[in-house]
């Protein structure tokens, strides 16, 4: 059964650290792009990152230069690593795959996801 492990999060202080992982089954984690989205209270979903099926990294412009994704493919698992949080940030973070091979950050599109994981909790206080 494919399916998506979404963990890590928490409550951080602006200006901190978080890190949080994306345990895929193998068929996921090898065939599809991986993704974070974001939803903050009130706010659409949004695609913040993803690792495309060729490899590629894509952030969005709002994390740039602060998030990186990276890879652990003994473990299946995808890292974000989320540096200089700030209040913005704060938000249900969900790993998602894609069948598609993304290639923009803007290509992410909830209807194309075909899992996703269950979701886990950013909170940024200033």
């Amino acid at each position: 059964q494919e399916q998506l492990v979404d963990s890590g999060g928490g409550s951080v202080q602006a200006g901190k650290s978080v890190r949080l992982s994306c345990k895929a089954s193998y068929i996921i984690y090898n065939l599809y792009s991986l993704a974070w989205f974001r939803q903050a209270p009130g706010k659409e979903r949004e695609g913040v990152a993803v690792r495309n099926t060729v490899g590629e990294y894509l952030y969005a412009d709002s994390v740039m230069g602060r998030f990186t994704i990276s890879p652990d493919k003994a473990k299946n698992t995808l890292y974000l690593q989320m540096n200089g949080v700030r209040p913005e940030d704060t938000g249900m973070y969900y790993c998602a795959a894609d069948p598609r091979r993304i290639n923009g950050i803007h290509d992410l599109d909830l209807k194309s996801v075909k899992y996703w994981g269950q979701g886990t909790q950013v909170t940024v206080s200033s």
